[in-house]
């Protein structure tokens, strides 16, 4: 049975990831103390008719700060228990996180009348900061929206491929700042841009017209097969490490043409490999 621990900074979208875990038949708690987790895994362990194949807990800060040193022997017990156990975190940068609690109104929960919503956020980060570096996964929400967010919980906890290691290719933008939740990241700006062709300009990565263009460049051909070669010689080193997940990021200059191009055509190699691949465009339009 899968058991997955949905963390993170208040905020950053851990309702959205419940919800979303809910839909693909996740038995979901949300905010269970966290002295109260193993004791629940047991439960869920012996229970004769639960109803349901996986489990997702959400733990936030309202959890007492004593009871978080305990975090990582309490996941080592629950996977003696015969689980499958991840854990998610989720972040987002601090003016994020103020901005959204600004625009609904909502009350950070470590706020009070002597501790403002900038000392919250910082003190959240302390506080959450041993189950952020137990994590499995990192998902940096701040360039993402809820749909987005609920398609890559999606990708994440699909059943079928729990075994494997799971590859996921993301194209972004520097012009909108360079991910914080992946492993490697690329820069491809160095390659003709499509951009500069006026009928071209207004075409994705996934359109034909880019592809036939980008597809007769010698520069990006050398590139796609550096960065295959590269990553098909390291990823069963990772894949020694028991690593569940391995992010590697590719960057143009707006995330449209380029790193979208090369995400694609990458994406496509290592699927032809039988290797479990996510596929994710940061900023796409």
């Amino acid at each position: 049975m899968r058991f997955l621990v949905i963390s993170g900074l208040s905020g950053s979208g851990k309702s959205i990831a419940l919800q979303s875990l809910e839909d693909l038949d996740y038995y979901c708690v949300d905010n269970l103390p966290l002295g109260l987790l193993l004791s629940f895994a047991q439960t869920v362990m012996t229970a004769d008719r639960l109803g349901h194949e996986s489990v997702a807990v959400g733990i936030d800060a309202r959890n007492l700060s004593s009871d978080m040193g305990s975090f990582p022997t309490i996941m080592e017990e629950i996977r003696k228990l015969g689980f499958e156990c991840e854990v998610i975190f989720l972040e987002a940068g601090d003016n994020v996180l103020k901005k959204r609690f600004s625009e609904t109104r909502r009350k950070h929960p470590l706020t009070d009348e002597r501790t403002s919503l900038d000392e919250a956020v910082k003190a959240e980060r302390r506080l959450l900061e041993l189950i952020e570096k137990n994590a499995d996964i990192h998902v940096d929400t701040s360039l993402s929206n809820v749909h987005q967010l609920r398609a890559l919980i999606r990708d994440y906890v699909r059943s079928d491929v729990s075994a494997q290691l799971s590859l996921q290719f993301m194209s972004f933008g520097f012009k909108q700042g360079v991910p914080g939740d992946v492993d490697f990241v690329f820069d491809v700006r160095c390659l003709p841009n499509p951009y500069w062709d006026p009928k071209l300009r207004t075409h994705r990565g996934t359109d034909q017209p880019v592809i036939d263009f980008l597809d007769a460049q010698a520069g990006v051909n050398q590139m796609f097969e550096d960065l295959s070669g590269f990553l098909q010689r390291w990823i069963p080193e990772f894949d020694k490490e028991n690593r569940s997940y391995l992010s590697v990021a590719i960057g143009c200059t707006g995330g449209q043409h380029r790193s979208v191009y090369l995400v694609e055509r990458l994406a496509a190699y290592f699927h032809g490999l039988n290797k479990h691949v996510i596929v994710r465009h940061r900023d796409l339009q």
